[in-house]
Order: C-alpha cells, then sequence, then structure tokens
C-alpha cells in the first residue's frame, strides 16, 4: 500500500508543467545628476569650544549688626578643573560651608558641613552704639481758637392729647343655665376580702 502512495506522488509531480525563467533584461536606471552646487559660505563658523582660562578670587562680608557674614574663594587650572569653598553664617549662630569641586568628567561635588550650635535666640555680640540727638522735640503753642458757643433751640416741643374712644355697642351674649341633671350612680355590692392572720 505505501508503494503505491510513493508512486502516485511521484507520476503528480511529474505531471506539473515546468516553465523557464523569464528572458527579459533587468532595469537598472543610470541617473546622474549634472549639477553639482559648488557652495561655499563665506564666512568661517566661530567655535564655542574655547580652551579653559585658569584664574583666582577671593572674598569676604563680615557685618555683625546686619548678621551678615560670608566668604568665598575659587580657583580654576587650564584643564577645567575648579575647586572652591563658602561659609555661611546661619540665623540660628551655626557656620555652614561648602567645599565643593567641578570637572567635564565627574560634575559638581560638594561636601556641607555645619559647626556650632543652634541657638534660636542668637544674637551677635558687637552692639552698635549711636550717640542721642542733639536736636530738642519741637514746643508748639497751645492753639488760640475758642469752643464755638451754639444757641439753645428756639422751637417748642408739641403737646399731644390721648385720643377718647367710645365705649362698644354690643352687649355681652346671655346663655341659659344647663337642663341635664348630675348622675347617681349605685353602690358596689360586693364585700371587702378578709385575710387570716399571718402564721409565722
Amino acid at each position: 500500500m505505501k508503494a503505491f502512495v510513493v508512486a502516485a506522488l511521484i507520476a503528480v509531480a511529474a505531471a506539473v508543467p515546468q516553465y523557464p525563467k523569464p528572458a527579459y533584461p533587468e532595469y537598472k536606471p543610470e541617473y546622474k545628476p549634472e549639477y553639482k552646487p559648488e557652495y561655499k559660505p563665506a564666512y568661517k563658523a566661530q567655535s564655542y569650544d574655547n580652551a579653559p582660562h585658569p584664574y583666582q578670587f577671593a572674598w569676604a562680608v563680615h557685618d555683625d549688626p546686619s548678621y551678615n557674614d560670608f566668604k568665598h574663594e575659587e580657583y580654576a587650572d587650564d584643564k577645567g578643573y575648579v575647586k572652591g569653598s563658602y561659609q555661611t553664617l546661619l540665623p540660628d549662630g551655626r557656620v555652614q560651608t561648602v567645599t565643593y569641586t567641578a570637572d567635564d568628567y565627574t560634575g559638581y561635588v560638594a561636601d556641607v558641613q555645619y559647626s556650632g550650635e543652634a541657638k534660636y535666640d542668637y544674637k551677635p555680640a558687637y552692639k552698635p552704639s549711636y550717640p542721642e540727638p542733639s536736636y530738642k522735640a519741637p514746643a508748639y503753642p497751645a492753639p488760640a481758637y475758642k469752643a464755638p458757643a451754639y444757641p439753645a433751640p428756639a422751637y417748642k416741643a408739641p403737646a399731644y392729647k390721648a385720643p377718647a374712644y367710645p365705649a362698644p355697642a354690643y352687649k355681652a351674649p346671655a346663655y341659659p343655665a344647663p337642663t341635664y341633671k348630675a348622675p347617681s350612680y349605685p353602690a358596689p355590692s360586693y364585700k371587702a376580702p378578709s385575710y387570716p392572720a399571718p402564721k409565722y
């Protein structure tokens, strides 16, 4: 049976027609642009990637009356490495010190430190002494005008009379005495119960 099925498949495959490949040539466009722009800008592009320049600076402010106590210092080399620190007096009396470095590889890295103890009633030790003013307070004279006097009013108070109303003309209604009698109930016919004396 298996041989018969295999032979049938071979016969069907042999009966399928075989077509040759197409003989037409494959189309390949050969486009070559003739226009070639030769534009060149007249100016030169400016590069903003300037080489780093070394520098160094430092400044400080110390003024106790205004609670200002700051200082800042920084320097940089010709390779773009920056290092510096700044110090600040906080309102609670502590001193904040920030030391930092910066470059193109690690970015900005800061180390923050605090010194001293926080005091909420902190006041600077310096007390400014200002001299008393030499001028005197101005003395103003008493005003010369008098208080105005107004005359008493000349009009009289109106006199009103109490109104008089007449007595009402209607009479009070007279109702007759009721004709029904009070009901009379007979005395009850039951006797009061008598209980024997207790024997405890």
